[in-house]
């Protein structure tokens, strides 16, 4: 425990506790396809989650999970990234967004339209 002096002449530091560093404190970041990959969760889930290495418009190199089912992605494509941690994904804090530069929305969709990028259909 610190001593009333020592309070009183160093400060406490305040500890930056953001998990999303790369984005620089923007909501969104545009990005460049690198390297597009599958990946297996942590332990109770099986899958192959969708993962594309993305190149951030401040030249970080990031893991960005790929929402819904299916995409159009290749490498180069233009992306939009948020931040956004995928639990069961180790290493992997971003997500990107659906309907946005190259990355189209899902068609079908019906509930959690904006989410995915899809438009309200008309009947």
């Amino acid at each position: 425990m610190s001593t009333a002096n020592q309070l009183l002449k160093l400060r406490r530091k305040k500890k930056n506790n953001k998990k999303v560093t790369d984005l620089k404190g923007n909501p969104q970041l545009k990005a460049i396809c690198v390297k597009l990959f599958v990946k297996t969760p942590k332990k109770p889930n099986s899958a192959l989650r969708k993962v594309a290495k993305v190149k951030l418009s401040t030249g970080k190199l990031v893991n960005s999970y790929i929402p819904g089912e299916g995409n159009t992605l290749q490498e180069y494509s233009s992306v939009l990234v948020k931040g956004g941690k995928v639990k069961d994904l180790p290493g992997v804090r971003y997500h990107l967004v659906r309907g946005c530069y190259d990355l189209l929305g899902l068609d079908k969709r019906k509930t959690s339209r904006s989410k995915y990028g899809a438009s309200l259909k008309k009947v």
